[in-house]
């Protein structure tokens, strides 16, 4: 069986700036097919959440898994719109797979609530803190065109956006050269 993992697309791919479209009754199909890919996608990476934009899709869906935290189960949001937000801002140190390997420490709202549909179409709403509530804002962002590193201050961006851009070069000096064996 052929691999259809999508491949994730990587900073500074102008995709990753652009803001999703709204899934609508047309887009269902699409959508049932296209779930499983971004979870495959997601768990090979390996990460704990995907937005569409992150593989090319430019479609307002979101899958998350943070299994790791003992309580959540795997989600998926349709048109998810962040409809409360507490004045409460806690700080965690965010990745994310179209940096690989870049990590800072960002700010954002400690609980959410956040309005979506689900694969059947009906709308539901989750209440999100802690890990959770930072994982749905971070991948929120993607489907509007926004990276973590936007959260920070020039300064740190710069360095962070540097440090990708070294690492992928290195990267990609090394499968250049041909292997000595």
């Amino acid at each position: 069986m052929a691999d259809d993992t999508p491949e994730i697309l990587i900073v500074p791919d102008k995709r990753l700036r652009m803001k999703a479209r709204r899934v609508t009754e047309a887009d269902r199909a699409e959508i049932a097919d296209l779930v499983p890919r971004m979870f495959r996608t997601m768990y090979k990476a390996p990460g704990i959440g995907l937005a569409g934009p992150q593989i090319g899709v430019s479609l307002r869906v979101v899958v998350l898994d943070l299994a790791t935290d003992g309580v959540s189960a795997p989600m998926i949001l349709i048109n998810p719109e962040i409809v409360r937000a507490s004045q409460r801002l806690e700080a965690r140190e965010e990745g994310c797979l179209s940096l690989p390997g870049q990590y800072a420490e960002v700010s954002r709202p400690a609980e959410v609530a956040v309005a979506f549909e689900d694969q059947d179409g009906k709308r539901r709403t989750v209440e999100a803190e802690g890990l959770l509530a930072a994982c749905i804002q971070h991948e929120i962002d993607h489907l509007d065109g926004i990276l973590f590193v936007d959260h920070l201050s020039a300064l740190k961006r710069n360095i962070v956006l540097r440090k990708l851009a070294k690492d992928l070069r290195e990267k990609q000096d090394g499968q250049d050269r041909p292997s000595r064996g």
